[in-house]
Order: C-alpha cells, then structure tokens, then sequence
C-alpha cells in the first residue's frame, strides 16, 4: 500500500486534484493524505495576541468541511472501493510543506493554481515549486476542466 499525498486550499483546482488523487488511490489500493498548508506571514515576528481563537482550529474545520464536501460527491461507499484519507494542517511555508511531506510518497498531486496570485496564470508558484523540488512524481490537476 502506497501513499498519495495532496495539498488542498479550498480552490476549484485543489479540489479537482483531491477527485484524481482519491480515484487514483482507489485503482492502486493507496492511501490519501490530504495537507492543508496555513502560511503565517508573521510567524517569525514577535505580535501582540490579537486573537483570542485557535487559528488550526479553524483551518482543521474548513479542511475537514471541504474534504467531505468533495468526497460526498462521490458514489456511496458500497458501490466503490474504501480509501483510507488522513487530513492534515500544518503551518509553514505551502511549498516546502507539501515537497517535504511528499518524501517516501508514490506522488503528491496538486491544484494547477490556488487562490493567490494571478487567476490567469497556467501554473501558480507552488504547484511550479512543488513539479520542481518534489522528491516523487507529481500530479498538476487544472479545475474547472470537464471530466
């Protein structure tokens, strides 16, 4: 049993590449990790608590919202193979985060882009960054292209 690891970040084209990596771990009898990565641009800044609320625990929220959201559209578990799907959040840079996850995987599969930068852009800086530093092979998945 091998291992699919997937950056998830809510955008149409994470959640495609949540459907294929599950799809694919189904054919190949893996299991799916699925990472939300939460970059704290302040991390290493010294900043009064201006929040009472445990920001993982709303990021482990939305991630668990969103994985059941798209898996529940899938056909009932009798009618197709069970996969096994973790669910991780994890602070850090998105980048470094999935490539250093993805060591001992069969493959890390990401959205073509996310939600920052340019909409129009083929590919955003992670899923570039994650094609050319991953230590497995990886899977870029474009939302928003018909099945």
């Amino acid at each position: 049993m091998g291992r699919i690891v997937v950056g998830l970040d809510g955008s149409a084209s994470a959640k495609e590449a949540l459907r294929w990596a599950v799809d694919e771990a189904e054919r190949r009898g893996d299991v799916v990790e699925v990472v939300y990565v939460w970059d704290n641009p302040y991390r290493d800044m010294w900043l009064p608590k201006l929040r009472t609320e445990d920001p993982l625990a709303h990021f482990r929220a939305a991630l668990d919202t969103t994985v059941s959201s798209v898996l529940g559209e899938r056909p009932p578990v009798g009618e197709r193979p069970a996969v096994e799907v973790k669910t991780e959040v994890v602070e850090g840079h998105v980048a470094q985060v999935l490539v250093d996850r993805a060591r001992g995987a069969d493959m890390l599969v990401v959205g073509s882009r996310g939600h920052g930068g340019l909409a129009g852009a083929f590919l955003g800086s992670v899923s570039f960054s994650c094609a050319a530093h991953a230590p497995c092979p990886v899977v870029v998945v474009r939302g928003g292209v018909p099945r």
